[in-house]
């Protein structure tokens, strides 16, 4: 306890200082750009989740079990590339990866953009290009849920730095499907994939003006566990001889499955974004071809539903303070399941009501999911070794999105085999399963010995008592 008194003593002493704070300032300022950048970019995001399915069953003439599989091509790269993606980006500078990734996503939207306007646009090509998107994003996001360590150490401020990304999320998922129903009214499908590629190019700005430069040697940095990210010391690496990347990988895979804290963390949401990717592939046409709504309404109903998510987000620091981090994931899981088994429920009410029920579900669903999000980030950050963050991040990516593109090919099956209503049944009533998945005994440990407002020492403490 001592030792960690005369941490947090220097660490506030030298934020106190005129370099703490302009270090500070530094850093306020290149987040300020991620965050802008990374806003704007997940606006557009939105417009895809709308515009894409549309697009392929109302121009290039595919099925809805066909559209289902767009989400599949944008997410299985993470099946084959999510492990390795984290000992290459370990390895580089996690800036010029994300650099790199948004010049691919404004190349393969333009691509398409291109190809639609000129009538050159087939499902086969549109699939192959979501499917290089994808490659981009699987970089991207490893390196960008890695990155922002390097810019804040202490746990207050990365908690709040992520909270304000999430904040981001939701409101994009908020306010960007109501949007996109009047754009795609005014310009067509095209323009709003236009409008996506904008917004890559917008955050690829954002990216280059960031004065922020990590340093990459050839050593790696190696950080004993219960130490913040980046106050590690160095240690010999193990270069680049042959066996690098498989030794990398097993690395950080060992890590994050044996970690008390971290394990049961992942396996729920590894169950529950399986389950609820079979709901959000089929939202969309649910909406279309069960309730008979209009692309804007469909826009109306999906954006307002997403309103729970800046709740949670706003409420995750509170809950923390109050019940600690492991029982404000047990809540907040609790929460979203409620809400998404509601959302089938209510909506099978049909016209007005269902999507009125559809929504309130939902609303109740986002709520639980804005308040685990920031703080299941936050903890794994804390808790992992700097040298660590980018494989670590590629387990939990490679888990959760390669869930995304199985359950996106379960909701195109249960479709094909038993309609729109039946996929989305499935995977709400699936998502269930990650209760038990999360109270396994690392969590239960936590939430019974830790005092609420000192959960991530207790976490820390687990993990120390792991190895």
């Amino acid at each position: 306890m001592t030792k960690r008194s005369g941490s947090a003593t220097t660490d506030r002493s030298r934020d106190e200082s005129p370099l703490g704070r302009a270090t500070r300032r530094t850093a306020d300022r290149d987040f300020g750009l991620l965050w802008a950048g990374q806003s704007l970019s997940l606006f557009g995001d939105q417009f895809m989740t709308l515009a894409l399915p549309l697009l392929a069953v109302t121009v290039l003439g595919a099925s809805p079990a066909q559209a289902a599989l767009l989400p599949f091509a944008l997410f299985v790269p993470f099946l084959p590339l999510g492990l390795p993606a984290g000992a290459i980006v370990d390895r580089l500078p996690r800036r010029t990866v994300m650099l790199v990734c948004d010049g691919v996503q404004v190349l393969a939207f333009g691509a398409i953009w291109v190809l639609a306007v000129l009538g050159g646009l087939t499902f086969p090509v549109l699939f192959a290009l979501i499917l290089v998107s994808g490659c981009a994003v699987v970089f991207f996001q490893v390196a960008y849920t890695s990155y922002l360590p390097s810019l804040y150490g202490k746990a207050e401020a990365l908690h709040r730095g992520n909270t304000r990304l999430a904040l981001s999320e939701s409101a994009a998922k908020a306010l960007g499907p109501m949007a996109a129903g009047p754009v795609i009214a005014a310009l067509g499908l095209v323009g709003a994939i236009a409008a996506n590629m904008v917004s890559f190019a917008a955050s690829l700005t954002s990216l280059a003006l960031i004065r922020h430069r990590e340093k990459v040697a050839t050593e790696l940095s190696t950080t004993a566990p219960g130490t913040a990210p980046g106050s590690g010391t160095t240690a010999p690496g193990h270069g680049r001889e042959p066996g690098w990347m498989r030794r990398d990988i097993a690395e950080g895979l060992r890590f994050a499955l044996r970690h008390p804290i971290l394990r049961p963390v992942l396996a729920c949401g590894t169950v529950y974004v399986l389950a609820l990717s079979m709901v959000e592939t089929s939202l969309v046409l649910y909406c279309r071809n069960v309730l008979g709504l209009s692309p804007g309404w469909i826009g109306v109903v999906i954006g307002a539903a997403a309103a729970g998510y800046p709740i949670g987000n706003l409420m995750s620091t509170r809950l923390i303070r109050r019940l600690g981090s492991p029982r404000t994931l047990v809540l907040a899981a609790s929460v979203s399941v409620l809400g998404i088994v509601a959302m089938p429920a209510l909506g099978s009410l049909g016209g007005a009501p269902g999507a009125i029920g559809l929504v309130a579900g939902s609303i109740v669903h986002c709520v639980g999911e804005g308040a685990f999000s920031p703080t299941s980030i936050t903890m794994r950050q804390v808790l992992t070794p700097a040298s660590l963050l980018g494989r670590v991040g590629s387990v939990q990516r490679f888990l959760l999105w390669g869930a995304i593109a199985l359950g996106s090919l379960l909701a195109a099956a249960a479709t094909a085999l038993g309609g729109l209503a039946a996929a989305v049944w499935i995977g709400a009533l699936g998502t269930i399963l990650c209760l038990p998945a999360l109270l396994q005994r690392g969590i239960r440990a936590a939430m019974t010995s830790a005092p609420a407002s000192d959960v991530q020492q207790d976490a820390t403490k687990e993990s120390n008592n792991s190895q």
